[in-house]
C-alpha cells in the first residue's frame, strides 16, 4: 500500500493543541511552501523522500517518520491533538502546516482525498495576492468582509490583519475548514476574526464592504467538496457564489473572485454569464486571467473533451 492509498485521516479536533503545537513549530522556525499534488507526488516519489527526516518532511510533505526525530513536546501535542496516525511502523502526521504572509496556516494532509478536506497550495496564495491587490488600491475604508468557502481562512485573516477594526467573517459549510480556521485565526493573532458555518451567504445576514471567495472550479469525479465546481464544466458554484455575492454587497462594496474558466472553441461561457448577471444588476466589473494555462493534467478527464485550457481567472465586481 502506498501512502496515496491510505485511508484519509479527518482533520484534528482538538483545536487547542492543534493552536499549540502552531506556536511551537513557528518557535522552531518552521516554514513551508505548499506545492500541487502532481508535484508533492513526485517528489515524495523519490527514493530518498521515503521517510521524514526534518519537520518540513513531517508537517509539509507528509511523509511518515520514526518517533525519535520529533521533539518530545512536538510528539505530545501531536498525540494530544489528534494529530498522530500509525504508519506502519512509523508515524505520520494528520495535518499540514503551510507559510503564507509571514504566518502558518494549518490544513488536511497530502493526499487531501477525503471529501472535506480543507485546502490550501498555490492558488490559496494565487487568490490571497489578488484580494491584498485589491486592499492596496482601495480608497475607502473596510467595515465588513466575508470570506465565502475560507478553507483554511487565509485570505480573511490576511484581510483581518491589515483592516484593524473591521469584522471579518470565515464562513464555510465544512465543519473541518472551520476548525483550521478558528485555529490559523487565532495563530495569525487576529482573535476579532469569526469562523461561521453557512451554506454560502444563506445563514450570515447583512452586507459587506469587501467579500472574496476563492471557489472550487473543477469536474471532480469524486465530487471532494474543497475542489468540485458543479454545473457545466465546473462552474456551476463560481457562478452561485457571482449571484449571491453581489445582492449582498453595500454601496461602493467590491466582490473579489479567484476562481478558474474552461474555455471552449477560444471562448469563455463563464466570463459571458458574469458579464451577463452583472449587466443585469448594474454594476462595474473587471475581468482577468491570471494564469491563461492551468491544471492542464485535468483535460484528460472525459468531462473536460470540448475544452481547450483551464485558465485562473480573477473577477471584481464593484456596487457604485
Amino acid at each position: 500500500m502506498t501512502q496515496a492509498d491510505t485511508i484519509p485521516e479527518p482533520f484534528p479536533h482538538n483545536q487547542e493543541a492543534l493552536l499549540a503545537l502552531g506556536y511551537a513549530l513557528r518557535d522552531a522556525g518552521y516554514g513551508f511552501t505548499t506545492v500541487t499534488p502532481v508535484t508533492h507526488a513526485i517528489v515524495n516519489a523519490r527514493s530518498c523522500n521515503a521517510e521524514a527526516h526534518t519537520l518540513r518532511d513531517v508537517f509539509g510533505w507528509s511523509r511518515p517518520f520514526r518517533a525519535e526525530l520529533l521533539p518530545g513536546p512536538i510528539l505530545a501535542l501531536m498525540r494530544e491533538a489528534g494529530a498522530l496516525v500509525e504508519d506502519g511502523n512509523r508515524l505520520r502526521a494528520s495535518v499540514r502546516f503551510s507559510s503564507l504572509d509571514g504566518e502558518l496556516f494549518a490544513h488536511s494532509v497530502y493526499p487531501p482525498s477525503a471529501t472535506d478536506a480543507v485546502f490550501f497550495g498555490p492558488d490559496t496564495m494565487r487568490f490571497v495576492s489578488a484580494v491584498l491587490a485589491h486592499l492596496e488600491q482601495r480608497k475607502t475604508p473596510l467595515r465588513r468582509a466575508v470570506d465565502l468557502g475560507c478553507g483554511s481562512g487565509a485570505a480573511g485573516i490576511c484581510i483581518a490583519k491589515r483592516s484593524p477594526g473591521a469584522e471579518v467573517l470565515l464562513v464555510d459549510i465544512n465543519h473541518a475548514a472551520l476548525r483550521a480556521a478558528r485555529v490559523n485565526a487565532r495563530l495569525a493573532g487576529t482573535d476579532g476574526v469569526e469562523a461561521r458555518h453557512s451554506d454560502m451567504l444563506r445563514d450570515v445576514e447583512g452586507s459587506f464592504d469587501l467579500i472574496v471567495s476563492n471557489p472550487p472550479f473543477m469536474i471532480d469525479p469524486a465530487a471532494r467538496a474543497y475542489r468540485h465546481g458543479g454545473g457545466s464544466l465546473g462552474a456551476g458554484l463560481p457562478l452561485a457564489v457571482v449571484e449571491q455575492a453581489i445582492r449582498r454587497l453595500a454601496p461602493g462594496g467590491t466582490v473579489v473572485l479567484f476562481t478558474g474558466a474552461a474555455i471552449v472553441a477560444g471562448t469563455d461561457p463563464f466570463r459571458d454569464a458574469v458579464a451577463e448577471a452583472c449587466a443585469r444588476a448594474g454594476l462595474a466589473w473587471t475581468y482577468r486571467e491570471f494564469d491563461p494555462d492551468a491544471y492542464g493534467e485535468e483535460l484528460a478527464n472525459a468531462g473536460y473533451a470540448e475544452v481547450e485550457r483551464l485558465a485562473l481567472v480573477v473577477l471584481t465586481v464593484t456596487r457604485p
